[in-house]
Parts: C-alpha cells; structure tokens; sequence
C-alpha cells in the first residue's frame, strides 16, 4: 500500500469535492465485476488514505486506491 503525503491528500480532496463527476480510466482489482474503463460516477468523499470513494453510475461502490487505479474529471452532463 502506498502511503499518501499531507499534501498530496490535500490536492486530492480540493480537485475530487463530493459532487464532482469522474469517469474510470484504470482499476486494478481482480474481484472487479462492473466497473469498466469509461464508467462514470459521482464523487462522494476522498478518505484519510487517499481513495476517491466513488458512487458509480452502474450500482458499484468501489473506491479508486490512490497510487494504483485511475480516474478522471469529466464535465457536468
């Protein structure tokens, strides 16, 4: 697990405030049944750790894990 700097957390949860609109890019994990690149949801938190707590579009809950998956900022639809 990598671990996340003060300020790296804090750039985290100032470009990723609950609300915001994200779409997967990469998710390292193999239990991973729904999400896929290009599925979108909605921010709901970024943790102490780093992980983006998602409330994807298709039903999941997975987190992005600071340091392995990846997800980008889209725009209001």
């Amino acid at each position: 697990m990598r671990m996340i700097s003060e300020e790296a957390l804090q750039s985290l949860r100032e470009r990723y405030p609950a609300g915001t609109r994200v779409e997967l890019v990469h998710m390292e994990d193999p239990y991973n049944r729904k999400l896929v690149p290009g599925c979108r949801g909605t921010v709901r938190a970024v943790d102490s750790i780093g992980t983006i707590h998602v409330e994807w579009d298709c039903g999941s809950s997975l987190g992005v894990v600071y340091g392995e998956d990846i997800c980008r900022k889209v725009d209001a639809e």
